[in-house]
């Protein structure tokens, strides 16, 4: 009999996509499900983007350069020095989403066996993307009590051993939406750089830090060698189908290899491309309406869970994701029961169990990820459910 790979066997499922087929039977059934669980945002993509791509006039859709047009990679030069970070073009490669660019760092950067230590909860696909490389995960855990704040440099050099090789880090965090500080991004520079660590900054939520600031790794000074950045435009304009990222570095040895990957995959897409092209014309107070909105959802839904019996969840300082603490026995149970049994005035919520954004096996249990990506209305109907939910759960604790 035929077997797959040993790494298609240990290819982790998504937590954020696991339960689909549950919540496409809900709506079968009738029932209408609020979309907590994935971060789709439904503010509309900008309507110039859009255009962009329907007035586009050509008679060969071609490949681009394996880099990425130039035309586009330039005007992120312009982007990305409004923020604060300073790159020239060919410092730059366009990507099928962030998630190719955090695969060829991968690839690029690591040996198979080689570990990466990743501050827990995590974006889960970090995991797959190590997965495939041959990459081991080693998370160090922070904590819903402090807010998920950085864990103690301490805690670090504990993990370190001959084969670590970069830490990897999400700035502001997805799924705890936590904003790592000044302070806390300068402990990351002496870490790195005394052990020789690359340091990867996945900045796709760089817009939305809704108290303070977000300090790119790309500000530190003295580790232009060690940092690599990995972008995307997925949620900065809500143009998650888009599938356009960048992978960003001034370690020349690094870009060089990473080319090898682009051209092996031949070029990104070149519609979105275009939209993202367009994009950056984008009016300078785009980002200020989307931003205050997104501000409104969090301040409701922080709100509606801290109001309820036995749920605490930390006010998180950027992105558009909480993780809450519920009083349940088993999160990925409890989140298959709201699909599953559950309905109130036929509708229910879908969200994400924290477990799969956890390394440590046992972590997150009684953990949620929430996506504040649904207008303030539906969010307030969400929470309805969900603090009803929470008391007929069989498996309240």
């Amino acid at each position: 009999m035929l077997q797959i790979s040993q790494r298609g066997q240990a290819m982790p499922a998504s937590p954020i996509r696991k339960l689909v087929p549950y919540a496409e039977a809900a709506k079968k059934r009738g029932t209408k499900v609020y979309h907590l669980n994935i971060g789709q945002p439904d503010i509309e993509t900008p309507k110039m983007v859009l255009d962009a791509v329907r007035h586009s006039d050509f008679k060969v859709l071609e490949y681009s350069h394996s880099a990425g047009n130039e035309s586009y990679r330039r005007k992120l030069v312009g982007y990305y020095e409004s923020v604060g970070i300073h790159v020239n073009h060919n410092e730059i490669i366009i990507t099928t989403g962030g998630s190719e660019a955090i695969q060829f760092g991968f690839m690029a950067c690591l040996d198979a066996g080689d570990e990466v230590i990743i501050p827990e909860p995590f974006y889960a696909n970090y995991n797959g993307f190590a997965v495939a490389a041959g990459v081991t995960v080693v998370p160090i855990t922070s904590h819903i009590e402090n807010g998920f704040a950085l864990p103690p440099i301490e805690a670090f050099e504990k993990k370190i051993t001959p084969r670590t090789k970069a830490i990897v880090i999400c700035n502001p965090n997805n799924p705890t939406g936590y904003l790592y500080s000044r302070e806390e991004m300068e402990q990351l520079k002496r870490i790195i750089l005394k052990h020789n660590l690359y340091l990867f900054s996945d900045e796709a939520y760089r817009e939305f830090c809704y108290e303070g600031k977000q300090v790119s790794a790309m500000h530190l000074e003295g580790v232009d060698d060690n940092v690599i950045i990995m972008d995307t435009i997925s949620k900065r304009y809500s143009a998650c189908g888009g599938r356009i990222g960048a992978f960003i570095t001034k370690n020349k040895t690094v870009l060089e290899a990473v080319m090898k990957f682009a051209q092996a995959r031949l070029s990104p897409p070149s519609f979105a491309q275009i939209a993202g092209e367009a994009a950056i014309d984008l009016p300078a107070d785009y980002f200020d309406t989307t931003k205050a909105e997104y501000k409104s959802r969090r301040d409701l839904i922080v709100k509606r869970l801290n109001a309820m019996e036995g749920v605490f969840c930390p006010n998180p300082g950027g992105a558009f994701y909480a993780i809450a603490k519920l009083p349940i026995d088993d999160a990925d149970t409890f989140c298959q029961w709201l699909l599953e049994s559950f309905s109130y005035q036929g509708q229910t919520v879908m969200l994400a169990p924290a477990t799969g954004f956890y390394g440590t096996p046992g972590l997150g249990k009684q953990e949620v990820r929430l996506a504040y990506v649904l207008n303030l209305n539906d969010i307030n109907k969400a929470m309805d459910c969900l603090e009803v939910a929470l008391k007929e759960y069989p498996g309240k604790k």
